[in-house]
């Protein structure tokens, strides 16, 4: 992986550019195609205020990604590039997953209408669109309440199949 390590507003430090150059190569065990890295370490000069304030910034390129970190840390520039790094490894991660298409699907909700009830055993049943039927209970409503929900009223689901059948799981009117 091609490294590129700049020092700005401070002279250059042997021990941090080791540091650097250790944690960059740990990058590659959390995405293996990283095309380049480049470090920006800087220390900003405060008005009216004493002490230092460290700025480490990694822009890191894989394929179809482009990865921007900046962290800031008061007086002590290893905490910064600690920082900077475990938020660039998650973020590693994250494009690594996207990209094998290992993120989550969220389903889509259905639409349906409640066709019957049984308030004193607790359930019902939901006629979807396509006319399948669903069985709900009491403890599948969000919103309102199984108590406030009238048969005939328009609901969104979603389907879960179970051993006795298609279920449905977060009602809403």
């Amino acid at each position: 992986m091609p490294l590129q390590v700049t020092f700005r507003d401070m002279p250059r430090s042997e021990a941090l550019e080791a540091r650097i150059r250790e944690k960059a190569a740990k990058l590659e065990s959390f995405h293996p195609r990283i095309t380049s890295c480049r470090v920006t370490v800087e220390e900003r000069h405060r008005h009216k205020q004493q002490g230092k304030q460290f700025n480490v910034r990694l822009d890191l390129r894989v394929p179809e990604h482009e990865i921007v970190v900046n962290r800031d840390h008061d007086a002590d520039v290893f905490i910064a590039l600690r920082d900077a790094f475990d938020a660039a490894a998650r973020r590693l991660e994250d494009a690594l997953r996207i990209q094998r298409g290992d993120t989550k699907h969220h389903e889509l909700p259905l639409h349906g209408r409640v066709a019957r009830l049984f308030p004193e055993q607790g359930y019902g049943f939901i006629e979807g669109d396509d006319g399948a039927e669903f069985y709900f209970a009491r403890d599948n409503v969000v919103e309102p309440s199984f108590e406030r929900l009238e048969v005939g009223d328009s609901v969104r689901f979603l389907e879960e199949l179970a051993g006795e059948g298609r279920q449905a799981k977060r009602v809403t009117r």
